[in-house]
């Protein structure tokens, strides 16, 4: 099922009488819903696609636009991981290094994660990759949802 957010522009009667009461304005809110899924999922495996700065080996973060995250990775996600990621939470994730084919590399630790980052974008936490692998600045990595959890990337 395809993830979608739906804005709360008109409040219910004891939202409205909430606010009245604590003499604040109504604070317009969002949620994520599952929609139907209209349109079939992408056929290329590879949708996202970055070029690594030297901020992003620095930090051990990349960021992830809200579109890439809700259309390629939310897509395959339950609403309640979904949800999780977007109340601040961080999400533990897997990242399999694919750039030598024949033995990829499986990288699992707590500096592996998903989070909500600042003005609607998301964070992959990707610190032991890029301190482990030989990825250099300017470099593109693809990535790829392989499982529920687990996000492949192709150095």
């Amino acid at each position: 099922m395809k993830k979608t957010f739906c804005n709360n522009f008109i409040p219910s009667k004891a939202e409205e009488e909430a606010a009245k009461r604590s003499n604040t304005p109504f604070q317009v809110t969002r949620e994520l819903v599952e929609i139907r899924d209209l349109y079939p999922a992408p056929t290329n495996p590879w949708q996202i696609k970055k070029v690594v700065t030297d901020a992003d080996i620095i930090t051990g973060k990349l960021v992830l636009s809200h579109h890439e995250v809700v259309e390629y990775i939310f897509r395959y996600w339950t609403l309640e991981m979904c949800n999780y990621v977007e109340s601040g939470n961080r999400v533990l994730v897997v990242i399999w290094d694919v750039g030598d084919e024949s033995s990829p590399v499986r990288h699992q630790s707590e500096n592996i994660y998903l989070e909500l980052g600042a003005q609607d974008t998301n964070t992959l936490g990707w610190m032991d990759v890029a301190r482990n692998s030989a990825v250099n600045p300017n470099d593109e990595v693809g990535m790829s949802l392989l499982d529920y959890g687990d996000v492949c990337f192709l150095i």
